[in-house]
């Protein structure tokens, strides 16, 4: 039996619970509709796709001169620590993102999530060293930095998103206070979980100061090739001076089940070389390598579209951008503005991405969750889960991604049916406190 005492710290911490509870309501509940997962659209995936991905490489490896006994090894063997498809992955940055990186400066990870942890270990080595972040923010980023005993100062959005001015003062209050900003964190494009995009005058201001104050940003950005319309810059494309590391993912650009993504990480380390090669060395730790046959498929998919990611979701930015439109109409329909501002109800109206946040007159916490599941059949997320030091208690994380348009038009009516019943009810509970005060 061993000491629940003696377990690391992080194992009490609530972040790691969060997603095992939706887990466990959704499991206990299976016929509601859910505006929880954050996953692609199952209708964009065919099986023999991934045989033709896995062929295509192999091509593409007989095409360079490798050996039938070389391709074997490449698909079965344990690969390069850094990873086997660096070179296409730099390749599809440039002729996509205008990115221009040596393949040498790539890391291939098990999804992005593994970058997120490499960077944190090799960024953060001392004790008052702190990571800055845009809250709400991913549970991922703040869960690795858990993990790893690392602070974590957020820094909140405004209604209209991520203010330059707010991250800077925290940068001053942290060095006031003895501690050192290290890196900050931030989704520029359709934000999960908020569904914010930064405009370009906030990316180039972000960049100067991450220069002028000596920080990396750590750029994560999944969203934008499956987006309707042409996305802004990547903060990376801007990026004179490396003060970004990339964080990138093809799990909603290929398909997640690859569990692949990477890190650019061309910052120059005093003495040794690349950050990207300090990484390798702490991924040689944790993973070895990524799967080879994950980077085969993911790399077949490149190739097939000429490096061109967002060629190859042109579909799907079509399909999630009508699918948000649909969301906001049918939000509209079963919440008219008199109602909504009645009920003090309010929505962002994000023009694409996966997410869009709605704000409530009650507590939105997992208790609410859990009527909404029993009393309504309907399940989303709290965005109490993405403020790590509390906040975002009236909020609600909606995403319409892996649902059809007749399971939108249905849920919306239910949330809206189900906001009505919480608000009601939050009110009669004040009434019956204030009774009881006055007793």
């Amino acid at each position: 039996m061993l000491d629940k005492g003696d377990l690391h710290s992080s194992l009490f911490d609530p972040v790691l619970d969060t997603m095992t509870f939706l887990n466990e309501i959704t499991h206990r509940h299976p016929d509601a509709i859910s505006f929880a997962p954050g996953r692609p659209y199952d209708g964009f995936f065919d099986v023999e796709q991934i045989f033709t991905y896995i062929r295509r490489y192999v091509g593409h490896l007989a095409d360079r001169g490798r050996s039938p006994e070389e391709i074997r090894a490449a698909l079965y063997q344990y690969g390069p620590t850094a990873g086997q498809i660096r070179e296409v992955i730099a390749d599809s940055l440039r002729v996509d993102e205008g990115v221009h990186v040596p393949a040498e400066s790539v890391v291939v990870t098990v999804g992005a999530q593994e970058g997120m942890l490499l960077v944190l270990r090799a960024l953060f080595g001392g004790p008052d060293d702190v990571l800055l972040v845009s809250c709400p923010c991913y549970v991922g980023i703040t869960g690795a930095a858990r993990l790893l005993d690392i602070p974590v100062t957020p820094v909140e959005e405004r209604e209209d998103g991520f203010s330059v001015a707010d991250l800077e003062a925290a940068i001053l209050r942290e060095r006031a206070n003895g501690r050192r900003p290290r890196a900050f964190y931030v989704v520029p494009d359709h934000s999960n979980p908020s569904g914010t995009t930064m405009d370009l005058p906030s990316r180039r201001a972000l960049l100067d100061l991450a220069e002028r104050h000596h920080i990396l940003v750590l750029e994560d950005s999944p969203y934008r090739l499956v987006s309707p319309g042409r996305p802004l810059p990547l903060l990376k494309s801007l990026d004179r001076a490396r003060t970004v590391v990339h964080l990138g993912s093809f799990s909603k650009t290929v398909f997640p089940g690859a569990r692949t993504g990477f890190v650019v990480a061309d910052q120059l380390v005093e003495g040794t070389g690349l950050l990207a090669a300090e990484l390798t060395k702490i991924k040689s730790m944790v993973t070895v390598n990524t799967s080879s046959l994950s980077q085969a498929a993911v790399a077949g998919a490149l190739l097939a579209s000429g490096g061109r990611v967002s060629e190859l979701n042109k579909a799907a930015g079509v399909y999630y951008g009508n699918a948000m439109r649909t969301m906001l109409d049918r939000l509209d329909r079963h919440l008219p503005a008199a109602r909504r501002a009645a009920l003090g109800v309010r929505w962002n109206r994000p023009e694409g991405g996966f997410f869009l946040t709605l704000r409530v007159p009650f507590l939105a916490d997992n208790a609410a969750l859990d009527r909404s599941a029993r009393d309504f059949g309907l399940l989303w997320t709290p965005m109490a889960y993405f403020c790590p030091h509390g906040g975002g208690r009236d909020g609600i994380r909606l995403s319409v991604t892996s649902l059809t348009p007749a399971q939108v038009e249905e849920g919306t009516a239910r949330l809206a049916r189900f906001i009505e019943a919480e608000t009601i009810r939050a009110e009669e509970t004040t009434r019956e406190e204030g009774v009881g005060d006055d007793r």
